[in-house]
């Protein structure tokens, strides 16, 4: 297993993966087993993982995402999508095992007070614990010795309508994951860290 601070160091977006590379499903439910303790507010877990790993509903996916060679070349490729209305399904599940005066200011009035009637805070809350998911996910690939790739170049309706992606969801990226065909270039262009830090105010 790799340490964090490699990992972190290391990852690189991989464009061309193995494609005879077979990912067990042992390792790729411990990668989303892992990626689903990533941060959401309010504990709320909208983040939705959809596994693609059969070749039909691979090759309709690459013809919406402009032929990129990941889609059919990863092992597995994961889109991940935001529930919008997690906050409203079945709240308490979000706060078992809490005393019974937290569960309930934070099932009956703090989630619903944040969210309710916000469509903008559903739809952003979501989108930042996808990311958040993601980035786990490559790292939980990473420990396992595998590489990935975050995506975002596709028709969005057209996916949509392939993975029959409910009214209530969100389509935010795809995560692909597997091994790499070839090794990466060097890094390039990045900033000092004087130049990304501030502290206090800008």
């Amino acid at each position: 297993m790799t340490d964090i601070l490699t990992a972190i160091k290391t990852r690189r977006a991989t464009k061309r993966f193995d494609a005879s590379y077979k990912l067990t499903d042992a390792v790729l439910k411990d990668i989303l087993d892992t990626a689903r303790y990533a941060p959401t507010a309010y504990n709320i877990q909208n983040y939705r993982f959809l596994v693609v790993r059969s070749e039909e509903q691979r090759e309709k996916i690459s013809a919406a995402a402009h032929n990129q060679p990941q889609i059919k070349e990863s092992a597995a490729l994961i889109v991940m999508c935001a529930d919008l209305k997690a906050w409203d399904k079945d709240r308490a599940r979000y706060w078992e095992g809490a005393p019974e005066q937290v569960r309930d200011l934070y099932v009956n009035k703090m989630i619903p007070g944040y969210y309710e009637g916000r469509e903008q805070v559903q739809r952003d809350e979501g989108f930042r614990s996808c990311g958040l998911a993601a980035y786990a996910l490559m790292m939980a690939a990473q420990a396992h010795g595998l590489d990935s790739c975050p995506m975002d170049g596709f028709d969005f309706d057209q996916v949509k309508k392939i993975i029959n992606l409910p009214a209530d969801h969100e389509l935010v990226m795809f995560v692909a994951i597997g091994k790499r065909a070839v090794e990466p270039k060097p890094r390039l262009g990045m900033l000092p860290l004087e130049d990304v830090v501030r502290h206090e105010t800008f």
